[in-house]
């Protein structure tokens, strides 16, 4: 296949890109800066530009751009950059997959585009499979709205599945941030303990985009593992994993002063989501041990 990538230099698509092209896939870089190198071609999401017949002959899109969520502080700006990032992307890869499906109505295209569990907003004990109902919070507006602008490509026969995403365990990312404190023992959980935290391995978000290429699956997909754990839960299997106690707690009161918006949005609210469209298609997880999870992204290099 010939496949195009958005977002291949963040926590996901660094992965992904070496994979897909060990598996023998044509594989297009786009980038927002000068291409250095010869899979790499300039694109401007933000003006909604794309290097003309670029898609043509692609048989496949996995977009994953996007700003950091919790990168900043919430404060207007960032979160309007939260949003228009995502807004701004997908729609730029979705008018164009549309325009080359109607130059060529013969070729079989698929968009992978990412999403978040945020969608749920915040489900407390509440299973959230696909079909459950979006949230009403900042995140889940996000999702909403970037789900909503794979339309043009889902409109012109291209089959759309809107990945949303858990906890990815790898060694950046939110991982990244928590590990070094509780490698200090200074770690613990947040709040009460008892939002859900929906994760899932590097190597299974992976797994299960490159499945989900050829796998005739479309509309909203959980990309979390098999069984989300309480933030109780995830932070005495760190703890285990770093061979450090996790005796603190920090208040909820605490999150908000220091993150402000996004402690009660990100960090306090949970999504007890599970992957039952992954499982209806016949995925299987390679990683679905939490600690099992947390040690080999702890250990990779």
């Amino acid at each position: 296949m010939k496949i195009a990538v958005t977002g291949s230099s963040g926590l996901i698509g660094s992965a992904l890109v070496p994979l897909l092209v060990a598996d023998g896939h044509e594989v297009l870089r786009l980038v927002r800066r000068t291409p250095r190198t010869a899979d790499e071609h300039r694109w401007e999401p933000a003006h909604h530009r794309l290097p003309p017949g670029l898609f043509d002959d692609v048989d496949a899109v996995v977009n994953l751009a996007g700003v950091g969520v919790a990168e900043h502080r919430w404060t207007a700006a960032h979160k309007q950059a939260v949003l228009s990032s995502r807004v701004d992307a997908t729609t730029t890869v979705s008018e164009a997959l549309a325009a080359a499906a109607a130059a060529d109505p013969d070729r079989e295209r698929v968009l992978l585009s990412a999403s978040a569990v945020g969608y749920y907003g915040d489900t407390g004990d509440r299973v959230a499979e696909e079909s459950a109902p979006a949230g009403s919070d900042f995140l889940a507006d996000v999702c909403v709205a970037w789900e909503a602008v794979t339309a043009p490509a889902a409109d012109a026969g291209i089959r759309v599945a809107t990945l949303r995403t858990g906890l990815v365990l790898a060694r950046g990312g939110l991982l990244g941030r928590l590990a070094p404190l509780f490698k200090l023992g200074v770690g613990g959980r947040l709040g009460n303990g008892r939002q859900y935290m929906p994760w899932i391995s590097l190597a299974d978000e992976v797994d299960a985009i490159r499945f989900l290429l050829t796998a005739p699956v479309s509309g909203p997909v959980n990309l979390t593992a098999l069984t989300p754990v309480t933030n109780a839960e995830f932070t005495a299997a760190l703890a285990d994993v770093v061979h450090r106690p996790a005796l603190l707690t920090v208040p909820g009161i605490a999150l908000q002063v220091v993150l402000g918006e996004f402690a009660r949005v990100g960090a306090l609210a949970g999504q007890r989501a599970v992957p039952a469209a992954l499982e209806a298609a016949g995925f299987r997880f390679s990683v679905p041990d939490l600690r099992v999870a947390l040690a080999q992204a702890l250990a990779k290099g």
